[in-house]
């Protein structure tokens, strides 16, 4: 666990009380195509440290406002000086513009601690509010982490944008390395089909461990659509909603009947670029701690895209409809719920052993201690909204259930 940091109160309030701007994808490709120009990599590094900040120090206070005998949870208070920690090593860098190659260098090892030291916070989190359910009710506990988990969504893509435009444009990257339809973290030509199949593949070999019978899913609707979007969000979204259909199929004996995934492509709608901008902007600040503030601005920029954003904000909607008998009216109102499971403590505790391997499938299709908690669904949603994207549930009890995932892309970089 990284040390104590030296990083004052009043310092931590200073930077909490800063606005925080919003965060579009649009901005994530603002830099442009790698491999970026030297004055490119300066200006994404000080985009980067515009913005975390100002966002750590704020959860760092969010934190703090948690019942005492929450935050001095072992595992609740190793996130807290994760937090800590992570704001002390960027205090040199913010103080002043990075202004050399040298300094994007540093700065570019400080995003890479920072990034590796919050990987586990989901289970950790997970883990200490567990074993807190006593001092703090469901409903706070979901609050919390609604807020929490969203906000390091944007902290994890800010600070993973940087390294991956970084790690691009290294000189010893070769060219034929470079994926032309990347940005960063961003696959321009993203193609949801695709990753249907790659986690039909996955889920079904976990299925078939677990029950010997592997589940099929027959795609329809605009099967080749494209968009722009990042890939590992929609990786762990597909993985989790797959999985339940699966689940919920296989234990209703209807395996035989195929999963249904259809895609809808919206069609172009003529937007101004502010209006499009805001269609990918996180706007709700009483949820999520962010505003529009900054977007007329940065519209009116000389700044931008690296280019013209053409006229329309593709969306893609996925619809996938199982006849897995439904959700039962009185687990329905909880589904978003976090730490509501179907599964008893004991389950949810030992749901990484191999015979309950269907139910380690979190975090983008890798196991870990959040399993059988209750995260995979809310957390599901929390990735789709950040970007304006929603899921929506209907069930028929008895019968099956459609969810319909639907995204916001970017228009096009030209």
């Amino acid at each position: 666990m990284p040390s104590a940091a030296t990083i004052s109160d009043e310092e931590i309030s200073r930077l909490a009380s800063l606005p925080r701007k919003p965060l579009t994808l649009a901005d994530l490709v603002g830099h442009g195509k790698p491999p970026l120009s030297n004055d490119a990599l300066l200006s994404s590094a000080n985009f980067t440290l515009s913005l975390l900040p100002a966002r750590l120090a704020h959860r760092i206070q969010k934190l703090r406002n948690l019942p005492f005998i929450v935050v001095a949870n072992p595992n609740i208070n190793r996130i807290y000086n994760n937090y800590l920690h992570s704001l002390s090593i960027l205090e040199p860098f913010y103080q002043s513009k990075i202004v050399s190659m040298e300094e994007e260098v540093r700065f570019t090892e400080a995003m890479a601690e920072l990034v590796q030291t919050h990987t586990n916070t989901i289970p950790i989190l997970a883990q200490g509010f567990l074993e807190c359910r006593k001092y703090i009710t469901p409903a706070d506990i979901t609050r919390f982490l609604d807020q929490h988990l969203r906000a390091r969504i944007g902290t994890r893509l800010i600070a993973e944008q940087h390294l991956a435009l970084h790690m691009a444009s290294a000189p010893e990257t070769a060219e034929h390395e470079l994926d032309m339809h990347n940005i960063g973290v961003i696959d321009t030509s993203l193609q949801p089909a695709k990753i249907i199949r790659s986690c039909e593949a996955f889920v079904g070999d976990i299925c078939e461990l677990k029950y010997g019978v592997r589940p099929r899913i027959d795609m329809n609707g605009s099967v080749k659509a494209m968009f722009a979007h990042i890939p590992v969000h929609l990786e762990y979204i597909l993985t989790e909603l797959i999985k339940n259909a699966f689940r919920a199929t296989i234990e209703s004996g209807n395996e035989t009947h195929p999963i249904e995934v259809t895609f809808a492509a919206a069609p172009d709608v003529p937007l101004s670029k502010l209006d499009a901008l805001k269609r990918l902007s996180v706007t709700d600040e009483s949820v999520l701690d962010f505003s529009q503030e900054g977007l007329i601005e940065y519209c009116s920029s000389s700044e931008g895209l690296g280019g013209p954003l053409n006229s329309s904000a593709p969306s893609i909607t996925i619809r996938i409809r199982d006849r897995g008998g439904g959700i039962p009216p009185e687990v329905l109102p909880n589904i978003w719920s976090y730490s509501f499971t179907t599964f008893n403590a004991e389950q949810a505790t030992n749901a990484n052993s191999a015979s309950d391997g269907l139910q380690a499938i979190t975090n983008g299709g890798n196991p870990s201690s959040i399993a059988g908690l209750g995260y995979g669904l809310p957390l599901s949603r929390a990735y789709a909204e950040y970007f304006g994207g929603s899921i929506a549930v209907q069930s028929m009890y008895g019968w099956g259930t459609d969810v319909y995932l639907s995204l916001q892309g970017i228009a096009k970089v030209v």
